[in-house]
């Protein structure tokens, strides 16, 4: 008897965690996450392809874009002044400048025409910005 006991009990401690993963795996799958209809949404694992790896975002990506959006929302020169105080504060961040001004004028010369985008250079990176304005006009 004791035999049989323990033997149902070693199948069930085998058994029992695989039974409440897979139940729990399967419960989290079909969870309507963020879906506004009735329909439950199954997420699988090939959803998304993993082989891929995420672009990790570099410095001066972060900085160039804050500075195309600061355009955008203000003028050209306040993002070249901040351009110029991030250089000062991060020096690694110099070798990028050159780049990052002359988007910073092709973006200038987008919004604001050839002739009034030149009005904003001013000698940040070499004058990078007033050749990205002259190369982009």
């Amino acid at each position: 008897m004791t035999h049989t006991a323990r033997r149902i009990g070693r199948s069930l401690a085998f058994v029992l965690p695989v039974v409440m993963v897979l139940s729990g795996t399967l419960a989290v799958t079909s969870v309507p996450w963020a879906a506004h209809n009735s329909e439950p949404q199954v997420l699988t694992a090939s959803a998304h392809d993993i082989s891929k790896r995420a672009k990790t975002r570099t410095p001066q990506d972060a900085l160039r874009d804050r500075l195309l959006l600061e355009l955008q929302e203000k003028d050209p020169g306040v993002a070249l002044t901040d351009l110029q105080r991030s250089v000062e504060g991060r020096p690694s961040l110099a070798r990028h400048c050159m780049s990052i001004a002359r988007a910073l004028g092709r973006a200038a010369v987008e919004k604001y025409g050839p002739t009034h985008a030149h009005r904003f250079s001013r000698p940040v990176c070499d004058t990078s910005f007033a050749s990205g304005v002259a190369r982009f006009s």
